[in-house]
């Protein structure tokens, strides 16, 4: 299973943080799925300024994702799923998607959880969507992801993040 050795889920509050997701709109059950349970994780973090955003496909989450970060979210978490395929399709977007993301993250500071699933199979991506009979919700986990280092960033911005760290 890929959530072994997954941290335990810590208690976050995220009031007042501006919170984007933007999704994908292929595979609608699994991206609806992802988008419920992100929406779930910012309900539990008391995130109450939360916008959604539907992008045609995986290979759109990055600039749409850049876009947000630019207009001061605090976080942006890009839901998807890609499932391979029978051409090195599934290659190429996965690749770009999250690299891309990545580069969201770092050029603009902004964190962005990441929740595009990169699957075999329809079944595997609807195991991990986050529905009442799936074992995973990766949709949750990139939320809380999200939301934890937009925390900690602000920490740190503040000069209040070097806990423990050598020579502080």
């Amino acid at each position: 299973m890929s959530g072994a050795g997954s941290p335990e889920e810590r208690v976050l509050d995220g009031h007042g943080l501006r919170v984007a997701i933007v999704a994908a709109r292929w595979h609608t059950e699994v991206s609806e799925g992802l988008v419920s349970g992100a929406e779930r994780a910012l309900h539990d973090c008391q995130v109450s300024d939360v916008s959604v955003l539907r992008v045609p496909g995986a290979f759109e989450l990055p600039v749409t994702a850049k876009a947000l970060a630019a207009q001061r979210y605090d976080a942006v978490v890009a839901l998807g799923v890609v499932i391979r395929g029978g051409t090195p399709h599934f290659e190429y977007v996965c690749q770009a998607a999250t690299d891309g993301l990545a580069q969201v993250a770092v050029d603009t500071g902004v964190p962005v959880g990441f929740g595009l699933l990169t699957c075999d199979t329809t079944e595997q991506a609807l195991d991990r969507c986050g529905r009442a009979e799936s074992s995973e919700d990766k949709g949750r986990e990139a939320a809380m992801a999200a939301v934890e280092t937009a925390l900690l960033l602000r920490k740190v911005r503040r000069g209040e993040g070097h806990e423990g760290a050598a020579g502080h």
